[in-house]
């Protein structure tokens, strides 16, 4: 009887806890007009709540097992990871290759590439100065043309020397191109075996993979009066040009799993993940697609796209015991407000933990 009682005693007090954080959050966007869904972690639980909606026009609810995000430069971080997996099955063979390798071994083309690194593409200080990836060109690419379109484009910008950083969705996107040319196989096909089957995600797709079941969420803008304002969505042209960069949707609750699988084995080890995010030639923390942060205690990414009003943050405790993965798809178009929110949110988990950048 003492068992039984101590059990009921314990599963009420969980369910307690999670109605009073459901309620501090959903409360919380609701004062800053945003709208989204987040998935709160505390002392290892993960816990998806959501608020809004993902599709006003249809009244589609945030949280919808229907409804996927796009990531934005989230995805980065799975771009490096596969890059790493490489690093490890190519050791020892005609293959071998490091964060070292310069990059003209696969695009002797490129300008600079004979200069350029792995390592500077997963930090971003190749030089590359190129823009616009993520001004829709109204062009469905196909991976290899998205990459060629890039490769032009670099070659007619103009560069700083290679160890400068500039954040860039480029780096990413070569790296993507990086990835099928070792393995003779699409980035999406290795995106599919390499993270989603591994991990049996189930709301995680490439924007050309969204099932017909499911729809990707829209975009709205708080205009200082009213909510779900200038309606934007990602466009299968847009997620075209920028692959491995920002072509990737899911969820909340699947994107934690990915943060649990880059230090638990299923996709890197902690080693791996210590390699990845320890690149040599990093110059501002930013290293394979994340910051690390206080004494590597935490990592934490932000993530939107041009054109839209997506706003995504991740931190957590590299332990990944506590912290926010928030979707936000109703936003003021702030970065900084949107961190702003999401901070309440991380003090209200677990105080004196976290950073408010």
């Amino acid at each position: 009887m003492i068992l039984a009682f101590t059990s009921n005693f314990t599963l009420a007090a969980t369910q307690s806890e999670y109605m009073e954080m459901r309620s501090f959050v959903r409360s919380t966007l609701a004062q800053n007009h945003v709208r989204g869904s987040v998935v709160v972690v505390k002392n290892g639980q993960p816990r998806q709540i959501s608020y809004g909606y993902g599709w006003y026009g249809k009244k589609l609810g945030n949280g919808n097992e229907k409804v996927v995000y796009p990531v934005g430069s989230l995805q980065k971080i799975i771009t490096g990871a596969m890059i790493v997996q490489l690093i490890n099955e190519k050791n020892g063979t005609d293959q071998e290759f490091s964060q070292y390798t310069k990059i003209s071994r696969w695009y002797p083309n490129l300008k600079n590439a004979d200069e350029i690194s792995v390592g500077n593409l997963l930090t971003h200080t190749s030089g590359i100065m190129a823009t616009r990836t993520e001004i829709n060109r109204g062009y469905v690419y196909s991976e290899d043309n998205a990459v060629n379109w890039l490769i032009n484009h670099i070659n007619a910008s103009t560069m700083k020397p290679v160890g400068t950083y500039f954040y860039n969705n480029a780096n990413f996107i070569l790296l993507a191109g990086i990835i099928a040319k070792i393995t003779g196989q699409s980035y999406e096909a290795n995106l599919q075996t390499r993270i989603i089957d591994k991990l049996g995600l189930t709301h995680t797709y490439l924007y050309r993979n969204i099932p017909s079941s499911m729809t990707d969420a829209i975009s709205y803008n708080w205009n200082g009066y009213h909510n779900y304002q200038n309606p934007a969505y990602v466009k299968a042209s847009l997620a075209s040009q920028i692959l491995g960069a920002g072509n990737l949707f899911s969820t909340p609750m699947d994107y934690y799993h990915i943060m649990v699988g880059l230090t638990d084995g299923s996709i890197l080890s902690a080693d791996d993940f210590h390699y990845l995010t320890h690149i040599a030639s990093t110059r501002t923390g930013y290293s394979g697609g994340m910051y690390l942060k206080n004494n590597d205690s935490l990592k934490t990414v932000y993530g939107n796209l041009g054109g839209t009003h997506f706003g995504n943050w991740v931190q957590l405790t590299t332990d990944n015991q506590n912290g926010l993965i928030m979707f936000l798809n109703q936003t003021t178009d702030s970065e900084a407000a949107n961190k702003a929110v999401g901070y309440q949110i991380l003090n209200h988990i677990k105080a004196n933990t976290f950073i408010a950048n």
